[in-house]
């Protein structure tokens, strides 16, 4: 089945191995790559696949209406995979402006843009077109040490990031039930892997534990999180855009919990067994710095992924253990890319195409 796929926030952590999942396996789709290149937009994450055929960069704003308006028409767009989202809690926490711009406004403008091409210019035929908006597990709140979120649990955000998601996400649903818009909804755990913008728990740890600089952990390091290796997280998404049910959510998690401490350890062990102890012959443990604690931090995100797998037939292929080696092999593997970002000099790239 063809398509042609706008993907919001396809320079980003997900949303660039999710474009770099359909070149590998749907050759026949068309994605146009919409990224506004922000801090954690990175070109240098699709460089080496940028000239293929049925792919397209496009350098936007997901709040520029008319830039939309023209992408959907230019290109007849049949299906949108939303992923461009300001996405660090702790961001959200110091400066929330942003996240509501992006993440309800920037969402409110992409519906708008699909309404008008879809609906309301009069050509019909929305059977084949789908909005898989992407979300996440951190909308329903905080879960005490038992239980896991399904579809059906109540949403009760704790933070501007989150509530700002759960906004987008009751907006995409109002659009189904209100103009019967072809939506789709997923709401994912953490997820890890190749390209993560170091900001995040595990490529800060492995860049700072290379490094030999503290590895701070928030609070006691017992919060609790449900792992999900990106490349599985991928597979999910095509699946239900494939063959999801038009005005379902569908909840995505790795069933691997962990809590932060968990996690932090398992790295330190890594980069000890893979490039050696740090040069004074300690452990990597010995970094482990306790910080305080993120303000209205989650203590336990738990996903009931049954849904999924009972209808679409998708579990996650990797166990934590499996996802977090090949995870430590990439980025060991790739340091030129992490080193880019940390110092800055990926932006170097955008500005060489842009301006």
């Amino acid at each position: 089945m063809k398509k042609t796929v706008l993907v919001t926030g396809g320079c980003g952590f997900i949303g660039a191995n999710f474009v770099r999942l359909l070149l590998e396996t749907r050759p026949d789709w068309q994605i146009i790559n919409l990224d506004k290149l922000t801090y954690a937009g990175n070109l240098l994450s699709l460089e080496d696949i940028s000239d293929q055929e049925n792919y397209h960069f496009v350098k936007g704003d997901i709040c520029d209406k008319g830039l939309l308006e023209k992408l959907f028409a230019d290109h007849q767009i049949d299906t949108v995979v939303h992923f461009a989202a300001e996405s660090h809690v702790d961001r959200s926490i110091t400066g929330p402006a942003e996240f509501i711009q992006t993440n309800i406004v920037g969402t409110f403008t992409l519906l708008e843009s699909a309404k008008k091409q879809w609906l309301d210019n009069g050509s019909g035929g929305t059977e084949l077109c789908r909005f898989l908006h992407v979300s996440t597990d951190e909308v329903y709140g905080s879960l005490g040490a038992t239980g896991l979120f399904t579809e059906e649990t109540n949403y009760d955000p704790r933070s501007p990031y989150s509530a700002s998601k759960a906004s987008s996400d009751h907006l995409v649903r109002a659009y189904f039930h209100t103009y019967d818009l072809p939506i789709l909804i997923t709401n994912c755990s953490n997820n890890y892997g190749p390209y993560q913008f170091p900001e995040k728990l595990i490529p800060l740890v492995l860049n700072n534990g290379l490094q030999g600089k503290e590895l701070p952990v928030y609070g006691d390091g017992g919060n609790v999180r449900d792992w999900l290796y990106v490349r599985d997280h991928c597979e999910a998404i095509a699946l239900v855009v494939e063959q999801g049910v038009v005005g379902e959510s569908y909840n995505i998690g790795g069933h691997n919990e962990m809590n932060n401490l968990q996690v932090v350890e398992l790295l330190c062990a890594m980069l000890d067994e893979k490039v050696g102890m740090l040069p004074s012959g300690e452990p990597r443990t010995s970094l482990i710095t306790f910080v305080n604690d993120r303000l209205g931090h989650d203590r336990r995100y738990a996903i009931d992924a049954d849904k999924i797998d009972q209808q679409l037939g998708w579990t996650p292929k990797l166990t934590f253990e499996q996802g977090i080696d090949k995870t430590v092999d990439w980025y060991l593997a790739n340091r030129v890319w992490m080193d880019s970002v940390m110092d800055g000099s990926y932006r170097k790239y955008y500005e060489k195409m842009y301006g």
